[in-house]
């Protein structure tokens, strides 16, 4: 869990940006950040917070079922991308220790209630946490504890459904 991720050189430091501008400075979460926009979160997630956002991969896009995104990313689908991008954001600061001790605390898994007002729970599998979805799927935190002003990022390898 206490892997990390390089920023791109662009990027300011992960500590003195928000969120959002965390996953600017990432080439692996381009598709996540024209998301974002796509759903008019930008501002929301630049916010005061904390939140704790679930990051999935360029890669855990391209895993989505064929025409899956551009469908979501299509005016008339904003309300579902919103609630499918607002499914990865809990709030509150919880960082890879937090999460663990809340893990811990929970006999082995914790559940999570995100931003869109939907679960996900928390578990360990060796060292690694994942996340379960409403629909059984699961993603890996690959790189934990992004830090920023409003919060932590982590970086997942699949993209959570409600």
């Amino acid at each position: 869990m206490n892997e990390t991720t390089t920023l791109d050189p662009k990027s300011t430091t992960a500590e003195a940006a928000n969120v959002v501008e965390v996953a600017i400075g990432s080439a692996q979460h381009t598709t996540l950040v024209s998301a974002v926009k796509a759903a008019d979160l930008v501002d929301t997630l630049k916010g005061k917070g904390p939140f704790t956002v679930f990051a999935p991969t360029n890669k855990a896009f391209e895993k989505l079922p064929g025409g899956a995104l551009d469908k979501l990313l299509k005016l008339e689908s904003k309300k579902d991308l919103s609630g499918l991008l607002t499914y990865h954001v809990v709030a509150g600061d919880m960082d890879a220790q937090t999460l663990s001790a809340a893990i811990k605390t929970g006999n082995g898994k914790t559940s999570l209630t995100t931003v869109n007002g939907a679960k996900l729970t928390a578990a360990l599998d060796g060292d690694k946490v994942v996340i379960t979805d409403a629909k059984g799927g699961k993603a890996t935190v690959t790189s934990a504890d992004l830090k920023a002003e409003n919060g932590v990022v982590h970086v997942i390898d699949n993209v959570l459904m409600p």
